[in-house]
């Protein structure tokens, strides 16, 4: 297997449409998606991982599977996407993990690698951005030293979300 990035924890490469069950463990969780508008259908899945596909071939980079090391239980995904904020499009880093692997360093791990990885390809300043109450993942961008800007609105998924934070560092 051809990992992009390899962490003390973690290995990360490249999703497949073989991930599409491991990684609805994550993105059809109702608990894990509160802060999107709606847990994704086994097809919203499926999408997601064709998005990255595209994205893998459009930029280089992309959300990639997340599995821990020592298990090489696939846990989540994590990686780099462009995003939209307000007028301006951001390369941003991501992260979904399943809940039984939150809380214990995860994503701050990954998010710190794909932040490096980002820098090594040339990229100045990286974004992420998400609900004002989502207080875990405003923590794990804070870990990975970026800084918060500003609040703003942003469609998600076709619906107006009003209460969104942005964070963002110099690479």
């Amino acid at each position: 297997m051809n990992y992009i990035i390899e962490t003390e924890r973690l290995k990360l490469r490249e999703l497949t449409l073989d991930d599409t069950e491991k990684l609805a463990l994550v993105l059809s969780d109702p608990q894990s998606m509160r802060f999107y508008p709606h847990p994704f259908s086994r097809e919203e899945v499926e999408n997601w991982i064709k998005w990255n596909i595209d994205n893998y071939k459009k930029y280089g980079f992309g959300l990639w599977a997340v599995l821990e090391k020592e298990s090489d239980e696939f846990i989540g995904d994590c990686g780099i996407t462009m995003q939209q904020v307000e007028n301006d499009l951001f390369p941003e880093i991501g992260y979904h993990l399943r809940k039984e692997f939150r809380g214990k360093g995860y994503a701050t791990e990954a998010a710190r690698a794909c932040s490096d990885f980002a820098k090594s390809r040339g990229i100045k300043q990286i974004i992420s951005y998400m609900k004002s109450d989502n207080l875990p993942s405003r923590h794990v961008a804070e870990r990975n030293g970026m800084t918060y800007v500003k609040s703003f609105t942003k469609t998600v998924m076709g619906k107006v979300v009003e209460d969104e934070v942005l964070y963002m560092k110099t690479l």
